[in-house]
C-alpha cells in the first residue's frame, strides 16, 4: 500500500518509466519520419483518433471501477479479521466455569494455544494469498516485464526483513507436531480452523465452558472461514479478462495512432509545430498509460506488490493486540511503512 500523501516521481517512474521511455521513442520517431523524409502519407485525420481516445477513456474508467471495488473489498475482508480476531481472542480469555475438576494453568494453557494458533492462521492465510496466479504481474516471468515486477518484490522483501517469515511465526505460535503438518495440506489456513473448532468443543466437553461460549466462539471461527473465503475467490477470480484485455489493447492502439493524428494537427502551425507536437503527445499517452497501469494493478490486490492490501501490517497489529490481551510483554515491533509503501 502506497502511504505517502501524494505519488512521488520515483513511485510513478517505478510504475511506468519504461512506458514512458517506448512512447517517446515512437513520438520522436513519428515527428522525424514526417520531417526529414517527407512521409505525410502516414498521418490520419485526427477525428478518428479523438473518438477511439474517448472510447478508450469510458473503457478505462469502466476497468478502474471495477478494480477499485476488488481493492476496497479487500481491505474490508481484513478489515473484518482484525475486528472478528480481537472479539474471539477477548472470548477465548473471558469464557470460563467454576469447574474446580479443571486445573487453572491447564485451562489458560488451552486458551493460550488456541490464540496463538489465531496468530498462525493469519501469518498462514497471509502467505496462502501470495502464491502468485498466472494473470498477476508478478507471475509473467516470461517477459522483461515480469522481471520487472518481480525485481519489485524482491525490493519490497529486502525493505521488510519480516515479509517472507511466515514458518518462522507459524514455528513460534504452533506445537512441533501441528507446525510439521504444514506440508501435508494444500490450505493449512482452513485445518488450522478446523483444529480450533477441535479444541473449543473439547473445552465444551470438559465443561470449561459453556454450550453458549461454544456457539459463540464456533460462531467467530465460521466468520474467519467466511473471510477467508471471501479473500481466496478475489484472489483466485480474476478480473473478467475479456474487459481488462480489451482495455489493453486498445490502449495500445490508441498511442499508436496518436502521434499520426497529432503530428498533422501541430504542422498546421508551421516547422517548429512538428518538434512541439512531440511533448504534447508524450504527455497524452503517458496519461492513458497511468490510468491503464493503475486499473492493471489495483485489481490484485494479493499480488506482492506495492499497491496490495498491507497484509503483514495488519497481521502485526492483531499479534499485538492478541498477545496483549493474553497479559504478554514481549511484544513484536508494528511495521512502520518504508519508502512510501506499507505491506
Amino acid at each position: 500500500m502506497i502511504t505517502t500523501k501524494y505519488v512521488n516521481y520515483r513511485q510513478v517512474l517505478n510504475l511506468s518509466g519504461i512506458h514512458l521511455i517506448l512512447i517517446s521513442i515512437w513520438c520522436t520517431l513519428i515527428a522525424i519520419l514526417f520531417y526529414f523524409f517527407n512521409w505525410h502519407w502516414m498521418t490520419i485525420p485526427w477525428v478518428p483518433v479523438a473518438l477511439i481516445g474517448t472510447a478508450e477513456a469510458f473503457l478505462v474508467g469502466f476497468k478502474n471501477n471495477q478494480a477499485y471495488d476488488r481493492l476496497w473489498e479487500a481491505r474490508k475482508i481484513w478489515g473484518g479479521i482484525v475486528n472478528s480476531s480481537r472479539s474471539f481472542a477477548s472470548m477465548v480469555y473471558a469464557f470460563d466455569t467454576k469447574n474446580e475438576k479443571i486445573g487453572t494453568f491447564d485451562l489458560e494453557d488451552r486458551k493460550k494455544r488456541i490464540v496463538n494458533r489465531h496468530i498462525a492462521w493469519l501469518y498462514t492465510f497471509r502467505e496462502q494469498l501470495l502464491i502468485p496466479t498466472e494473470w498477476e504481474h508478478i507471475s509473467t516471468e516470461n517477459n522483461k516485464f515480469g522481471n520487472i515486477d518481480l525485481r519489485r518484490n524482491r525490493l519490497i522483501k529486502a525493505g521488510f526483513p519480516d515479509y517472507g517469515r511466515a514458518p518462522i511465526f507459524l514455528h513460534k505460535y504452533l506445537s512441533e507436531e501441528e507446525y510439521d503438518l504444514k506440508d501435508h495440506y494444500m490450505n493449512f489456513a482452513t485445518y488450522l480452523i478446523s483444529q480450533q473448532a477441535k479444541d473449543i468443543n473439547e473445552l465444551k466437553n470438559m465443561n470449561a465452558i459453556t454450550d453458549f461460549n461454544q456457539t459463540q466462539l464456533q460462531n467467530s471461527l465460521n466468520d474467519f472461514y467466511g473471510f477467508q473465503g471471501q479473500a481466496e475467490r478475489i484472489k483466485k477470480f480474476p478480473s473478467p479478462r475479456q474487459f481488462a484485455s480489451t482495455a489493453f489493447v486498445f490502449n495500445i492502439l490508441f498511442i499508436t495512432l496518436l502521434p499520426l493524428g497529432l503530428v498533422n494537427e501541430f504542422a498546421k502551425l508551421g516547422d517548429w509545430g512538428i518538434w512541439t507536437s512531440i511533448p504534447f503527445c508524450i504527455i497524452i499517452g503517458w496519461i492513458y498509460i497511468i490510468m491503464e497501469l493503475v486499473g492493471d494493478y489495483s485489481e490484485n490486490p494479493f499480488a506482492g506488490l506495492m499497491f496490495d492490501v498491507p497484509m503483514l501490517s495488519i497481521c502485526r497489529s492483531i499479534e499485538i493486540d492478541l498477545l496483549q490481551m493474553g497479559g504478554e510483554t514481549d511484544l513484536p515491533d508494528p511495521i512502520s511503512s518504508k519508502n512510501g509503501v506499507l505491506v
